[in-house]
């Protein structure tokens, strides 16, 4: 089954993108929550001249996203965790960790664009995070764990 998504998927893709899935998925799922529409030949015209349209204002906004990533990789990011021997964490960090890091840095980035290596981090160290700003501009940010003092 062809569909236009009509808003972002995960593990399948972007706004506008034309997918092909399984019908079950597309006719249950993605259609009913609005997620999608069939990509008969008139709504692939139609998405093809707003498409055209949109070019202009989509590079002001990966202008945008690409600034924003310039002054994501200038801050120097700690996140101060409690931790025990061995430099163990109690808990852990994830991607909610590091975008509040992010917000106290002045940036402020929605956790579910932030992808964190292995989906959590359980000892002390440096790590490196993936921030996506748009589809196009994805931005690998180093940071640290560092433990509480006290």
């Amino acid at each position: 089954m062809e569909l236009i998504l009509k808003k972002d998927v995960e593990n399948l893709g972007f706004v506008d993108d034309i997918v092909e899935v399984k019908n079950g998925y597309g006719r249950n799922y993605l259609i009913p929550q609005g997620f999608a529409i069939l990509a008969t030949t008139s709504a692939k015209k139609v998405l093809a001249e707003n498409l055209k349209q949109r070019a202009f204002k989509e590079q002001k906004v990966v202008d945008e996203a690409s600034a924003q990533a310039e002054k994501v990789a200038a801050l120097e990011i700690k996140i101060i965790a409690k931790s025990g021997t061995g430099g163990k964490l109690f808990g852990s960090i994830t991607n909610a960790d590091v975008a509040e890091a992010l917000g106290k840095g002045g940036v402020s980035i929605d956790k579910k664009f932030i992808n964190v290596p292995g989906g959590n981090i359980k000892r002390l160290g440096s790590y490196e995070a993936s921030i996506r700003f748009h589809r196009s501009v994805v931005k690998n940010v180093a940071f640290d764990v560092v433990a509480d003092k006290a």
